[in-house]
Parts: structure tokens; C-alpha cells; sequence
């Protein structure tokens, strides 16, 4: 794949190498599909500019990660910052999708999985006896925003809500001057132009975490469940966040759920949302991120799992996102891999690793949340 995102090229500056890597951000999607990119990052080239190396102890070693293909693009970045500065760490990161990672790590093939979802209630023995005799936890790491992102000529700055949306991708609403638009956009110069919806062919964590804004926003307007493949009838599948992006950019009238840095790449409009608060919400690094500031953690202990809410109107919460995180153990690494896992998440967790994050199609870890990880990361033994 060759297309780069506009966020990635206006934010840090890759290298080439790391560009390539990045890219599988949103080709193979956000996902627990085992079929992604089996891509590894473990680049040594030299920091890109604008982010500062890792402060503190560095680890040495060789260390495998897998999973999430949606935080490929951040691990790239942090793997390069970070052995850039501790010549003596090798970090593996195999984009391999989230269900493969987890599997991966429950069979002890990696020291930790990226994970678009927490673990589930099945999975939890299943990581605790890959940690005896500890427990894993789940660590939050990236926020990645998902947006709704069309192409309409002449109608920018369009403002949709949760229940219009529902509208929108469940197929009752169909024409672009439907009076549920009408009322939202009063302003706009509104076609007549047939909706065109365009969703996820494969499974993916950006359907999963999408749906699940529906069902929670929408009530009685989203009759169906929130899953990694999509259950809605109609609309036009493509295979990918780039898939879904470019047949939006060639499609008048089309509309899509995607990662952010590919709706810019692509040249597409971005709704903001109408969540209740007392302005519209457009989809920043900012709102994001204090949609995450207001989720709850439903794990125990130094487990982060969070419950976000989908439904929020805090003020400017931007409330379609998604959240990653890293599964580890917090207690029961190997004696030998712990102390570089312990410093390369003490980095990615730092606010030198997060601030990288809002240039490259991401939002960073609200400060509340982030503390709460650092002081997780810490405690690993």
C-alpha cells in the first residue's frame, strides 16, 4: 500500500521505512481479524523530528509484541523514538490484528498484545494462566477517533446526530435533503443526491466501536447489535479503512465510518456531531480525548479496562472512538523480557509518547487516564 496519510505527512515526519509500516493502520483495520498485516516494526532509524527520546532507564533485550492493527501506525513512531535511544532494545511489533495478538500472548509467543478491545470474560483464565501466577491486566494506551466522513458536493460542514446517523446506515433515511438533515443543517445547501452508506466489508474493531455508538446514541433508532462485522442491511462493503475512504472520494452522495487521518487523506468532509451538549462537536485530538477523560474503568486494581461512554454530552466530547490498549501481565513476565517491556510502556505512556500521538491521526491519553497507566506501568513485576 501506498497511500499516505495527510495527518501523518503534515504531523512528525517519518522515514520512509516507518511510512510503509504506519500505513497498515487502517488497511487492514481496527480489528480482531486474523487475517491483517503480519508487518513487524523494529526500526532503529533515528528519532523523527518533534519527538523527544525516551527519558529514564532503557531496557535491553529483544521484545515481540502483536496484535492491533490500529495502533500500528503509533508503534512505529514509539519503536523508532525509543531505539533510537536505547541502542541495546530490539522491539518487535507484528501487526497480526487484535484477536491473533491476544491468542499470541495467551500462548506465550509475545510479552504483550495490542488489543482494540479489552479482554473479554472468556478470555480471562486464558490470559491468568499465561501470567501464573499473576494476572493480566488491560493498559489503554492510544485513542484513535472515527469519523463519519461523506462526500457531497457543495455541503461542507454538515452537522448529523446519533439517531440520524442510524437513519443514514440502517437505510430509512436515503436522500441527502431528507428533513431529518434538513433540520440538523438549516443553512445547507442540501441535493436531492441518493445516500450512498459504505461499511466494512471484513471484520473490524472500527465497525465494533462504531455500532456500539449507535446502539448506545441511537436507542430505538439502531435495532441492531454492536459487533466487529457489520449487521445492518444494504450499503456497499469494502475491505479496509483506505477501501471504504476512496470508494467515498469516487461516489457522490456516499458516507462512511473511518479512521480519521484516512477521511483527510482522501479529501472527505467530516460531520461533527450533535450529542445533546450546547454546540455541535467536531472531531479533534482534544474532543476525542475528553471522551476517554469521561469514560469509566470498569477493571479492578491496576486493570484499566473502560467503559466508555458512547452516549456522553460533556461538553465538547467528541463520542465515536475507539480505544487500544496493551495486555500484559502484571505479574509473571518473563524475568528476562521484564525490565525492557517495563521501560518501553513507561515511554509509550510518558508525555513525551503521547504528544506524538495528535499529529499522526491519533489522540492522546487524557492526563487522568494516563497517570493511571503510568502508575499501573510501575507496578509491573
Amino acid at each position: 500500500m501506498t497511500i499516505r496519510p495527510r495527518s501523518v505527512r503534515r504531523g512528525i515526519g517519518f522515514t520512509g521505512l516507518a511510512l510503509a509500516g504506519a500505513l497498515t493502520l487502517a488497511a487492514c483495520g481496527s480489528d480482531d481479524n486474523s487475517s491483517g498485516d503480519d508487518k513487524k516494526s523494529s526500526t532503529k532509524a533515528a528519532s523523527a523530528p518533534g519527538a523527544e527520546a525516551p527519558k529514564g532507564d532503557c531496557g535491553t533485550g529483544k521484545l515481540a509484541a502483536a496484535g492491533s492493527s490500529a495502533q500500528k501506525n503509533a508503534m512505529d513512531e514509539w519503536i523508532k523514538a525509543y531505539q533510537a535511544k536505547c541502542s541495546g532494545a530490539t522491539i518487535d511489533y507484528a501487526s497480526s490484528g487484535s484477536g491473533t495478538g491476544r491468542q499470541s500472548f495467551f500462548d506465550k509467543q509475545v510479552t504483550f498484545a495490542g488489543s482494540d478491545s479489552a479482554l473479554k470474560p472468556e478470555e480471562v483464565a486464558k490470559a491468568a494462566a499465561a501470567c501464573a501466577p499473576g494476572q493480566a491486566i488491560n493498559l489503554p494506551m492510544v485513542t484513535g477517533p472515527i469519523a463519519v466522513a461523506y462526500n457531497v458536493s457543495g455541503a461542507k460542514d454538515l452537522v448529523l446526530d446519533a439517531k440520524t446517523i442510524a437513519g443514514i446506515f440502517s437505510g430509512k433515511i436515503t436522500k441527502w435533503d431528507a428533513a431529518e438533515i434538513k433540520a440538523l443543517n438549516p443553512n445547507a445547501q442540501l441535493p436531492g443526491t441518493a445516500i450512498q452508506p459504505v461499511h466494512r466489508s471484513e471484520a473490524s474493531g472500527t465497525t465494533e466501536n462504531f455500532t456500539k455508538y449507535l446502539k448506545a446514541a441511537a436507542g430505538a433508532d439502531w435495532t441492531f447489535d454492536s459487533a466487529q462485522d457489520w449487521k445492518a442491511p444494504g450499503g456497499q462493503g469494502a475491505k479496509g479503512s483506505e477501501g471504504v475512504a476512496q470508494i467515498v472520494k469516487s461516489t457522490q452522495g456516499a458516507i462512511t465510518y473511518v479512521e480519521q487521518s484516512y477521511a483527510e487523506n482522501a479529501g472527505l468532509n467530516i460531520a461533527a456531531i450533535n450529542t445533546g451538549a450546547s454546540a455541535p462537536v467536531k472531531l479533534t485530538p482534544e474532543a476525542a480525548g475528553k471522551a476517554v477523560e469521561a469514560a469509566k474503568i470498569a477493571g479492578e486494581g491496576n486493570d484499566l479496562k473502560l467503559s466508555v461512554d458512547y452516549a456522553t454530552k460533556a461538553e465538547g466530547a467528541y463520542p465515536i472512538i475507539l480505544v487500544t490498549y496493551e495486555i500484559v501481565c502484571e505479574k509473571g513476565t518473563a524475568a528476562d523480557k521484564l525490565p525492557l517491556m517495563k521501560s518501553f510502556l513507561t515511554y509509550t505512556s510518558s508525555a513525551e509518547g503521547q504528544k506524538v500521538l495528535a499529529g499522526i491521526g491519533y489522540a492522546p491519553l487524557p492526563t487522568t487516564v494516563a497517570d493511571k497507566v503510568r502508575a499501573a506501568v510501575a507496578g509491573l513485576s
